[in-house]
């Protein structure tokens, strides 16, 4: 198995991409979107050993604003329409003509808007990935998650909401637990060691395009609503999703009750990345989606 790394130009900066395989063997390779924005390619090493056991090649990167890409000191940057612009200019740059297309959280709401809005050609199938179609239900499913947790920790991302500082410790212990409780566990010694990783977050795209924290969608993507949308997607869909997920399978049905070509997966076992927590099992399911859809 072969790692290829290298740095596209993308206007004044430069974008990180790692491909892993070999982009003329013939396979349609796997284009994979991440989370965030800002969250990096590092959990993506996962699919690695898809790559080795099939011989598909599979493309990531790290989005504009975050790992080993460029992070420019400009907020206006940190909307769609240039993670949709990146995304185009790397496909170009690696020739990528037929590729399918797996978007994790941020990253398919980054397919489902270059999948609707551009119509892009040689999607061969989509995959969408613990994502979301409306912020507006991502957001009221969050509270609705909250009411879950103590009343300790319900007030204090109350009052966080309400005062606009999310800086206190009652907070910040509270919106930990939220995270460990649906998004992902704790890094440890025996963690892969592509979560173990020091990596460069995102933060300053993460809170201006999306906000601060998974429940208050104030940024740049705050209005994001494609549920309707949806129904003019032919392309053959996989969704895939957690029972403990912040994509809750409410939030997973409502796409897939739009999308017209779509399959559902739920993981029994997974929050936000069944491929990181249930590894054996996403793997096995994505290469029967993919040989099937090829």
């Amino acid at each position: 198995m072969t790692i290829q790394e290298g740095f596209m130009p993308f206007h004044n900066y430069r974008t990180y991409y790692r491909i892993v395989g070999d982009l003329t063997g013939g396979q349609t390779p796997l284009l994979l979107l991440h989370g965030g924005p800002g969250s990096t390619h590092n959990y993506f090493e996962a699919f690695d050993q898809l790559s080795e056991t099939t011989g598909r090649p599979i493309v990531m990167y790290d989005q504009l604003g975050c790992g080993r890409s460029s992070m420019p000191d400009d907020r206006s940057l940190w909307r769609a329409e240039t993670w949709v612009d990146e995304l185009e200019t790397l496909r170009d740059y690696l020739g990528l003509k037929r590729v399918h297309l797996l978007g994790q959280s941020w990253g398919g709401m980054l397919a489902i808007i270059y999948r609707c809005d551009y119509q892009p050609q040689g999607i061969q199938s989509l995959i969408l990935a613990s994502t979301l179609s409306s912020a507006k239900l991502w957001q009221q499913e969050q509270h609705r998650l909250i009411g879950f947790m103590s009343a300790v920790d319900q007030a204090a991302i109350a009052q966080a909401e309400a005062s606009g500082d999310f800086t206190t410790p009652a907070y910040l212990a509270a919106n930990q637990r939220f995270m460990l409780n649906h998004a992902a566990g704790p890094v440890t010694a025996v963690s892969p060691e592509y979560l173990r990783r020091s990596k460069r977050s995102g933060t300053v795209a993460y809170t201006t395009a999306w906000g601060p924290n998974e429940y208050c969608p104030t940024g740049t993507l705050g209005q994001y609503d494609y549920t309707a949308k949806l129904a003019q997607v032919m392309t053959p869909t996989l969704v895939t999703s957690g029972v403990n997920d912040l994509c809750t399978p409410l939030i997973a049905k409502t796409m897939v009750d739009q999308l017209p070509h779509a399959e559902w997966t739920l993981f029994a076992h997974s929050r936000h990345m069944a491929f990181v927590e249930e590894t054996a099992a996403y793997m096995e399911r994505l290469t029967q989606w993919l040989a099937v859809h090829d």
